[in-house]
């Protein structure tokens, strides 16, 4: 099992470019399955959640077909891939696939509209608390699916096809919405889904709908209106820049000092994480391609923050917030409001000396002079990269095991911070 390790002590400088979105992506993919005619998806990132889900949609019959291969110079050139789903040969999504990753689970939304039938197993993931799948049965039951849960199994079926109805979610679920919005494009009749999220994955997700031929306004907005259509076309659609893996290299900079261009990233994507950095004293300063992120001598600043539905602070970017903290000088409270489970992290940080407190869903991270290399684990996605920003800064070497989290998530990481001065390596094992 492959291993990162960095030694700490360098500034970063130089250029970084922003991949295509995994959480824009994942959606994207399973649109595909609306259609008879080829989605054609540039810009999507080499990641090993876009393997497995290539995977999940095969198994339903879509035929895929990548271009850009190739390993690009600047090391992360998005490819250019053709999903067409002319014919479904299956409507199954077996356990041993959708348990590796949950975003898989989506699929019942397009299976269930276009072939009125889809059986999917109960979703796997990161290991960071309770996300049922409620939300996702109760708002396509409100387009009239008949739906009931057996042997680990969601058994979906709407014989006359899905009938458009108003729904409200009881909780803001990006995951749910995506579900939901997809089904409704076939549905007969109207659909107004309220309370509906308003991540940027769902707007671009809504906007390749539109692409295809799907009648939905209040993009954008928490309340959206889709018009069933019978059918959907063929599209070709570019995926929005990654605004955590934005954040992730803004709070790496932050951290070691330096000077790096995020080249492709769009701040208007994450504007409240850019705004906590700069009151905790970084320089954000946007650009015409991208975004330049500064820390030059300056003592980090201590700032509290909770998470929140966008356009709040994300969720997936807390971990990587409470790495920075960590060497803050003074007090910081962080607030999770999303997860429940999302604070493994803290004892892998503590292993490097940080001073972290859990109280509930509030964590107080009480800034120290320095942090020292250690051997830590990777618990989930986005708490794997908090400890690779701490390591950028910890005295010594700090290895990073269980990194297949990171690729999951994010493309040629160790590359990318390489080109920009860290001493950063994969190690095979």
């Amino acid at each position: 099992m492959d291993s990162i390790v960095v030694t700490g002590g360098n500034r970063l400088n130089g250029v970084i470019p922003i991949s295509g979105a995994k959480n824009a992506t994942l959606p994207l993919m399973i649109a595909s399955l609306l259609s008879s005619e080829p989605l054609i998806l540039e810009n999507v990132p080499h990641l090993a959640d876009v393997e497995s889900l290539v995977r999940i949609l095969t198994n339903h019959g879509v035929d895929y077909r990548v271009e850009g291969k190739r390993k690009q110079p600047n090391g992360c050139d998005g490819r250019t891939i053709h999903f067409s789903a002319d014919d479904i040969v299956d409507t199954t999504a077996p356990y041993e696939l959708v348990s590796k990753m949950r975003a898989s689970f989506w699929v019942i939304g397009p299976l269930l509209a276009r072939m009125h039938e889809a059986t999917v197993s109960l979703p796997g993931g990161c290991a960071i608390g309770q996300r049922p799948v409620d939300l996702f049965i109760d708002s396509l039951a409100a387009l009239g699916a008949d739906i009931k849960v057996e042997n680990g199994y969601v058994i979906a079926n709407a014989p006359g096809g899905l009938v458009g109805a108003t729904y409200a979610f009881p909780k803001v679920s990006v995951g749910a919405t995506h579900v939901a919005l997809m089904a409704a494009t076939l549905a007969k009749g109207t659909t107004v889904l309220e309370n509906a999220a308003r991540e940027p994955e769902v707007t671009d997700l809504a906007n390749c709908l539109v692409g295809m031929g799907a009648r939905i306004s209040g993009i954008g907005t928490s309340t959206l209106t889709i018009e069933g259509v019978e059918e959907l076309y063929g599209y070709r659609h570019r995926v929005l820049p990654d605004r955590i893996e934005t954040g992730t290299y803004a709070m790496a900079v932050a951290m070691t000092g330096g000077d790096v261009f995020l080249k492709g990233a769009e701040p208007g994507l994450l504007q409240s994480a850019l705004d906590t950095l700069v009151e905790a004293g970084v320089t954000i300063e946007p650009k015409n391609d991208g975004i330049r992120v500064a820390r030059n001598g300056a003592a980090l600043k201590p700032v509290n923050v909770s998470t929140d539905p966008y356009p709040g602070f994300p969720t997936d970017l807390q971990a990587q917030f409470m790495g920075l903290m960590t060497m803050a000088d003074g007090v910081s409270d962080i607030q999770e409001t999303i997860f429940e489970n999302r604070f493994m992290h803290v004892q892998e940080l503590a292993r490097l000396g940080a001073n972290i407190s859990v109280d509930g869903n509030t964590a107080t991270v009480t800034g120290v002079k320095t942090l020292t290399g250690a051997e830590v684990m990777a618990t989930d996605l986005r708490a794997s990269v908090s400890l690779v920003i701490a390591g950028l800064v910890a005295e010594g070497k700090t290895t990073v095991s269980r990194v297949y989290h990171l690729d999951r998530g994010f493309e040629r990481l160790e590359e990318k911070l390489s080109r920009c001065g860290a001493v950063i390596e994969r190690v095979s094992g």
